[in-house]
């Protein structure tokens, strides 16, 4: 299975996404596509005046990633401005993070992310699932070793059942096939490894990592808008041992 393309972290979406030239010639040309993350590391580098290495850090993807990012940008622009071409600014791989500052690794202020297939005919967010690595109330720091989840039914932005449940002694990427199979839609945790992380995603289970503290708060502040998470919050493995978690604050066991 290919690696699925990691999701850049943009800061605002574009105030306008359609540009053109204003002779009739060049509107009837067809549009260069732009994406919102290729957008974004023009707005950080070109309009905030951020190294790359610091845009880098901003989106969440390594130095060469960005480079190529910002470099494909940079020639979407010229082949509008030199070749008269319309530019329409749409789609990409990132998820809106509204909440930190663009020049440093920050917290992000996260809301629900309802699956399309749960909106009704009018297009409204109505149902999803969020599971809570759970212990004695609060979040549990390991997902490899959380031993129960708290998993949440939350329909049109509030709770309306939720329940304690056992991970069945499974640990690390197996997790995830086992909140696939209850139908979870996000995971609230605190440290995981990126194995794990490459599962949910494939699961198509959103993660928001590096969270402690109280999981009924975590959850009615994911519900709120008000989260803040750490995208990086990995714990890192190296051979047999292993390294600290990275966002979370606590070491891997």
């Amino acid at each position: 299975m290919a690696r699925p393309c990691k999701r850049r972290r943009v800061f605002c979406e574009p105030c306008c996404r359609h540009f053109a030239p204003a002779d009739s010639e060049g509107n009837s040309l067809p549009p260069v596509i732009m994406t919102v993350d290729e957008l974004e590391s023009v707005r950080l580098i070109d309009l905030e005046g951020l190294s790359q290495e610091e845009c880098a850090e901003s989106l969440g993807i390594a130095r060469s990633t960005a480079q190529n990012l910002y470099g494909r940008a940079r020639l979407k622009i010229a082949r509008c401005i030199v070749n008269g071409r319309p530019l329409k600014i749409s789609g990409g791989e990132y998820f809106l993070c509204p909440g930190g500052q663009p020049r440093r690794k920050a917290a992000c202020t996260g809301g629900l992310e309802y699956p399309a297939e749960e909106n009704n005919d009018n297009g409204r967010k109505k149902r999803v699932r969020v599971a809570v690595t759970y212990e004695n109330g609060k979040i549990f720091q390991h997902f490899g070793h959380t031993e129960e989840f708290k998993v949440y039914d939350i329909e049109d932005g509030r709770i309306v059942k939720s329940a304690v449940t056992g991970s069945d002694g499974q640990g690390h990427g197996a997790l995830a096939g086992l909140l696939a199979g209850r139908g979870v839609d996000a995971l609230i945790c605190g440290g995981i490894g990126g194995g794990a992380q490459m599962a949910l995603a494939e699961a198509g289970i959103r993660v928001y990592a590096g969270v402690s503290g109280d999981a009924d708060a975590a959850v009615d502040a994911l519900i709120a808008g008000t989260l803040r998470y750490q995208e990086g919050a990995s714990c890192s493995h190296h051979g047999e041992g292993h390294s600290d978690c990275h966002g979370g604050g606590h070491s891997c066991h």
